[in-house]
């Protein structure tokens, strides 16, 4: 047995006296939990035209509806373990529930988009408990021999939430109304408390431990809250904001962007020195622990950055529905759920450097593939590409889980799912400002490249003139009019041809990044201490 689960931990030293018995009920409950405050991220992303239409508001407007959410979400998560520590984790988990449930009622009936994003402002805040804490119930709920496979149905709420998140909401917009991807919610929040309230328990370990603090003093870090809550805030509104208005040419991104560094390097310096921090910055000194936030960052960094990636590619390249768009997405999300349980039955069996390293391996090729579409790219290409990306997700995605924990002491299980989700979902909120920013700038540097070669002095320029003018000739148009067809059709191939190698060279940047990361694994635990 390992050090950390003799160090003092009352319910690893008994046995499994601590574990309860309906624990894989407990699994399914925590998990969904974490699907329906994962599906709200993106869920919204395709129907903002529709709401943005429906409560008389731009579409520039209607994308505060996303950027409020991810601010207050980003904000909760990393205190989320200070919280339940403070209300204790079953009554902050089901207080997360019902707030998140209340929230997205009022948001399905807002009245004008102002109210809307407050509303949201509301459900993000709320959410913000609901991964972390989930991660935590099930680090404690299972034995370390089982976790890898109640990390899995952790995972697949996470990892396919996302995936599936576009699609769903397309779906719901289109059939019924955009006011149903938050009405959803309620009823499964109203299900989901009854369930967490019979389930879920704090362990006698976890509630003495924390009645101790509480009496020995429990203060609470203003400066630290007020730091963190500036500095996260501040970086999400930069990373979502950013590329719209141009970046550090806008005095806005740039006044965020100085904020958000000065208010986490001030978070940072003055953490250390508290009793009761806000974030417990000590818990990096773990090897294992910060190796597994890097992972989730880039883990985020790519599903979230390819998941956006991918539909605009379909859709703005290839001309694909936004429906049509979705079922590429799709099936890699239908891999997680299959691959999952599968790859949390090798967890303890198999080293973990050799399933994260795989995993990142087979990630990379998926994008160096991905390099090689054109214009005349199958449906079947685009699937088969998708799905080899997400079944290298799902190897990264438990072995890393897992990991994080090695090593840290039992009563820091809190700390460790907050920070490690809060990796994650910076990871993916980087991804898709990055991959955007990538897209925009490569295709106006094809775009002059190739329109540089586009002269009446290029002979080649100048013979598929005359071939496309004699064509619409042919097909009954006057000279001129022909001509000016013609001009139309070449300048269209050159933004047709200068779209797709944008998407290309951020295809090349996904992989090489990815294939960077690969060494890494290397020096992470192999997970045996759990045993």
């Amino acid at each position: 047995m390992s050090d950390t689960t003799a160090n003092g931990n009352p319910a690893a030293i008994a046995g499994q006296a601590e574990y309860p018995a309906g624990r894989w009920l407990i699994a399914a409950v925590v998990g969904l939990a974490a699907f329906m405050e994962v599906l709200d991220i993106s869920i919204a992303n395709v129907s903002l035209s529709h709401i943005a239409g429906s409560l008389s508001a731009s579409q520039d407007e209607a994308t505060w509806i996303l950027t409020a959410y991810l601010v207050s979400n980003a904000i909760v998560l990393p205190i989320s373990g200070w919280l339940s520590q403070v209300m204790g984790r079953k009554r902050f988990f089901i207080t997360s529930i019902v707030a998140f449930s209340i929230a997205s009622l009022a948001c399905g009936m807002a009245p004008s988009l102002a109210w809307l994003v407050v509303f949201r402002i509301i459900q993000g805040a709320a959410g913000g408990g609901l991964q972390p804490v989930s991660q935590a119930v099930l680090a404690d709920s299972f034995p370390p021999r089982e976790r890898g496979m109640a990390f899995s149905i952790y995972g697949v709420a996470v990892v396919f939430a996302p995936a599936i998140g576009p699609t769903l909401g397309g779906w719901i917009t289109d059939n019924v109304s955009w006011h149903w991807i938050f009405l959803l919610n309620v009823p499964v929040g109203i299900v989901l408390t009854i369930l967490a309230w019979l389930l879920v328990h704090d362990t006698a370990a976890y509630e003495k431990a924390r009645k101790a603090k509480m009496a020995a003093g429990f203060t609470v870090d203003y400066i630290g809250l007020a730091l963190l809550t500036l500095g996260l805030g501040c970086l999400q509104i930069m990373l979502d904001k950013g590329q719209d208005d141009d970046w550090f040419s806008s005095t806005f991104i740039t006044t965020m962007a100085v904020t958000s560094g000065l208010s986490l390097l001030a978070l940072v310096l003055w953490e250390p020195f508290q009793r009761h921090p806000i974030m417990d910055l000590s818990l990096f000194r773990y090897r294992n622990f910060s190796i597994a936030n890097i992972m989730m960052f880039m883990l985020g960094f790519v599903l979230f950055g390819s998941t956006l990636l991918i539909p605009q590619f379909v859709q703005q390249v290839l001309g694909y529905t936004a429906t049509l768009a979705g079922l590429v997405i799709s099936p890699g999300g239908f891999v997680i759920v299959v691959m999952m349980p599968i790859v949390g039955m090798l967890s303890g069996r198999v080293d973990a450097r050799w399933m994260v390293g795989i995993g990142l391996s087979l990630v990379s090729i998926s994008m160096f593939h991905m390099t090689g579409f054109d214009l005349d790219s199958s449906y079947t290409q685009l699937v088969l590409a998708r799905c080899l990306q997400t079944l290298g997700l799902a190897f990264i995605f438990i072995p890393v889980t897992s990991i994080a924990y090695v090593g840290v002491p039992p009563d820091k299980t809190d700390q460790v799912s907050a920070m490690v989700n809060l990796t994650r979902n910076i990871g993916g909120s980087v991804g898709i400002s990055l991959v955007t920013t990538w897209l925009a700038r490569r295709g106006q540097y094809h775009h002059e490249v190739l329109a540089s070669s586009v002269t009446p002095y290029d002979h080649q320029t100048q013979a598929l003139l005359h071939q496309l003018t004699q064509h619409f000739m042919a097909a009954g148009a006057a000279f001129n009019e022909a001509r000016h067809q013609a001009q139309a059709t070449i300048a269209n191939l050159v933004a047709e041809q200068s779209q797709l190698m944008s998407f290309i060279d951020d295809y090349w940047i996904l992989g090489i990044v990815i294939a960077c990361l690969v060494p890494l694994s290397l020096l992470m635990s192999s997970g045996k201490e759990e045993h």
